[in-house]
């Protein structure tokens, strides 16, 4: 059940990064193109995304623990923005999907997405029972 909320969260995080059109982030939906499968696009794109966080994201921030340390974490938003690049790259093989124009700008989106992400995160948090 986390992963499925996490996608439908992340999901949401690409979409509000999309409208934003300075950043030159957009999801290309696939055919026709109507708000059906936009939402599907974005479901795929935020699911790609979870699994490239997870699997590859948690490989790289092991193994970036010590300049993780020397940047006081400033590394992480260099390597979400890499794994946000990642994601494009991954989904450029099909006619539709994610696209982050510049890698800069993507950096910007993975802030954005990792902010989103965060108060989400706060929002859905499993109640402790005492």
């Amino acid at each position: 059940m986390g992963f499925l909320i996490r996608v439908v969260v992340n999901a949401f995080a690409i979409w509000v990064v999309t409208l934003i059109p300075a950043l030159g982030v957009t999801v290309i939906a696939f055919p026709p193109g109507a708000t059906l499968q936009l939402v599907l696009t974005l479901l795929l794109v935020a699911a790609i995304f979870a699994l490239v966080n997870t699997i590859i994201g948690t490989v790289i921030k092991v193994l970036a623990f010590p300049i993780y340390i020397l940047t006081l974490g400033l590394i992480g938003l260099l390597i979400n923005a890499f794994l946000l690049w990642l994601t494009a790259w991954l989904t450029s093989f099909w006619n539709f999907g994610l696209r982050v124009e510049d890698f800069w700008w993507g950096l910007v989106a993975a802030i954005i997405i990792s902010l989103i992400n965060w108060v989400f995160g706060i929002i859905l948090r499993p109640k402790r029972k005492d």
